[in-house]
C-alpha cells in the first residue's frame, strides 16, 4: 500500500522520514498551496528521510506528504502502470500528473462529483486567506457536467486536468485582485479579474454575475469565483465549436439549447 500523509497538507518542510518520491513532483500541480517547505532532510531525533519527503510535500503544491510524518494516513492503491505505453510520449510533468490522477481518480480511473468536492475542500482549508463557504456538493456536479465532454458523469484525466490548471490559474488572480485583503473578490475589483482570465464582457453581464454569484454586498468568496468561470469557461468552449465560420452567431435548435443549458 501507498501511503498518503495528511492528503492536500499545504506549508512547512518535509520532516523525519521522507518518502522518496522523485524531485519532479515537487511542481506537478503546483501553485494552489503556496508556500511548501523544502526536501526531507531527517527532523530532531528522527532518521534522515530521503528527499522525496520534502518534494512529495509540493506535490498539487503542497497537497501530499509521503512518509510517517503525523497526521492522519490514507491508503492508497499504487498507482496502475497501464498508462506505460502513454507516457513513453509525455513529459516528466505530465507523467507524475497522470500518476497522481491514478491515486485521486480510484478504481474507476475517473474523478466524480464527490471526489472533486473533497479534493478542492482540503484545498481550500489550507487557505485561510481564501474567504469561502466550501465547494458544495451540487456545485461540483455542475463542475463536472460542464467539464464532462464525454458525458460519463465524471472527469477522465485530460478533463480534470484542464480543469484544475484552471484552478490553479484563477485562485492566482482571485488573490491578485483581491487588493484590500477581504479574501472576496469585491464588485469593483470583479472585472478586472475577469480580464485577467480572459473573459471580456459588459456591464450587464458583469451585474448579472455578482447578482448570482456573489453576496448581498457585491462580494464573491473564492468557490463562487472558480464555480462561475468553470461555467464561463464552459460556454464560450461551446460556442467557439458551434460558431465553425467564425460570424460570432450560432444557431441552435430546442434540442441542442436543451443540452447545452440542462447538462451543467
Amino acid at each position: 500500500m501507498f501511503l498518503v500523509n495528511s492528503f492536500l497538507k499545504g506549508g512547512g518542510g518535509g520532516g523525519g522520514g521522507g518518502g522518496g518520491l522523485g524531485g519532479g513532483l515537487g511542481n506537478v500541480l503546483g501553485g494552489l498551496i503556496s508556500g511548501a517547505g523544502g526536501g526531507g532532510g531527517g527532523g530532531g531525533g528522527g532518521g534522515g528521510g530521503g528527499g522525496g519527503g520534502g518534494t512529495a510535500m509540493r506535490i498539487l503544491g503542497g497537497v501530499i506528504r509521503a512518509g510517517p510524518g503525523g497526521g492522519d494516513l490514507l491508503l492508497l492503491q499504487p498507482p496502475r502502470t497501464h498508462y506505460s505505453n502513454i507516457e513513453a510520449n509525455e513529459s516528466e510533468e505530465v507523467r507524475q500528473f497522470r500518476r497522481l490522477f491514478a491515486q485521486l481518480a480510484g478504481d474507476d480511473m475517473e474523478v466524480s462529483a464527490t471526489e472533486l468536492m473533497n479534493i478542492l475542500n482540503k484545498v481550500v482549508t489550507r487557505h485561510p486567506d481564501l474567504k469561502t463557504d466550501g465547494f458544495g456538493i451540487d456545485t461540483c456536479r455542475s463542475m463536472v457536467a460542464v467539464m464532462d465532454s464525454d458525458t460519463t458523469g465524471k472527469l477522465g484525466f485530460e478533463e480534470f486536468k484542464y480543469l484544475w490548471n484552471n484552478i490553479k490559474k484563477w485562485q492566482a488572480i482571485y488573490k491578485q485582485f483581491d487588493v484590500d485583503r477581504s479574501g472576496t473578490i469585491g464588485s469593483s475589483e470583479l472585472p478586472g479579474a475577469f480580464e485577467a482570465a480572459g473573459f471580456h464582457l459588459n456591464e450587464h453581464l458583469y451585474s448579472m454575475i455578482i447578482r448570482r454569484y456573489s453576496d448581498e454586498g457585491g462580494n464573491m468568496d473564492f468557490d463562487n469565483f472558480i464555480s462561475c468561470l468553470v461555467r464561463l469557461d464552459a460556454m464560450f468552449r461551446a460556442f467557439k465549436s458551434l460558431d465553425k465560420d467564425g460570424t460570432g452567431q450560432i444557431q441552435v435548435n430546442i434540442q441542442e439549447w436543451l443540452q447545452l443549458t440542462m447538462y451543467s
